[in-house]
């Protein structure tokens, strides 16, 4: 089930040597159960021993990043937020450090938050600063913690919500009744270039970033500095969230499990993530 080959002008992705390895984690290489499997343990290891280096580029904030923590071999690092924070997965559960922090200006958005709330009424948000999560009364419990501050978006992004000085890296709006594709068209139709939208959820949830900042971009901002070339990057995913970086590496896989979108996005395809689709194209990229 598995192709290869990158759409590129010049034709030299399958020559390329692979350097880095961008993966997606929930639905691309977490199974169903949130867990790595044997197998993808082995062939990430693999990867890194043969100098290819291993990112973790996903929408999950740096605290949901302890299932993962001890795979990230030397370098430590990982892009979380969908590209709005670097971090360093060195150290303990929740001592995380961010490396970079490409945050979403408050003024922005509140006038995100202020558009979609009139495209679609009854969209309900939750707010992901750095080091806190808060959330709207009505916002359902997807996430399976408990918020710090239960308010209004507009009072938890004002100047004297809560700590008003750390950086909001997304804003989650969750909608009870459209359907996802169509809530996230909405969304980006109201806010326009004032911010990031898309989304990673079976919900209707849209997640709001600044404007530019997607998993592409910080990937590609973290290629620069390590002089690797996008034709020398593998990427893989499953769900819109994924386009841009599937697009822009020199090869990309769509899980099986994947999105339509991403199908389309991506210059091959694997195995779904509950089958091992990553390890199975790493084991084939390594060999001889």
């Amino acid at each position: 089930m598995t192709s290869a080959t990158r759409r590129l002008p010049s034709g030299r992705a399958d020559t390329v040597r692979p350097r880095l390895i961008a993966t997606d984690l929930d639905g691309t290489l977490l199974r169903d159960d949130k867990t790595v499997s044997p197998r993808t343990v082995a062939a990430l290891a693999a990867a890194e021993e043969a100098g290819v280096e291993v990112f973790f580029v996903t929408g999950r904030p740096a605290r949901w990043m302890d299932t993962v923590s001890e795979h990230v071999h030397g370098h430590g690092l990982a892009i979380c937020g969908n590209g709005a924070a670097v971090v360093d997965l060195h150290g303990e559960a929740g001592s995380h450090r961010f490396v970079t922090v490409r945050e979403l200006a408050r003024d922005n958005a509140l006038e995100a938050v202020r558009r979609l709330r009139d495209a679609a009424p009854g969209t309900v948000y939750a707010v992901e600063q750095t080091y806190g999560f808060n959330q709207e009364p009505d916002y359902p419990r997807l996430h399976l913690e408990i918020p710090d501050v239960l308010a209004p978006a507009e009072e938890l992004l004002g100047r004297n919500g809560p700590a008003p000085r750390e950086p909001v890296l997304k804003i989650l709006a969750f909608h009870p009744r459209l359907d996802p594709d169509t809530f996230l068209r909405v969304a980006r139709a109201a806010i326009g270039g004032r911010a990031g939208v898309t989304r990673s959820s079976p919900n209707a949830l849209v997640e709001i970033s600044g404007p530019g900042v997607s998993k592409a971009s910080t990937l590609a901002l973290c290629c620069a500095e390590r002089g690797i070339s996008h034709e020398a990057v593998v990427a893989f995913g499953d769900m819109p969230n994924d386009v841009e970086m599937l697009s822009w590496a020199g090869r990309s896989y769509a899980m099986g499990n994947a999105h339509p979108d991403v199908v389309a996005a991506a210059s091959g395809r694997t195995y779904a993530n509950n089958d091992d689709g990553v390890a199975i194209v790493i084991e084939r990229l390594l060999r001889p």
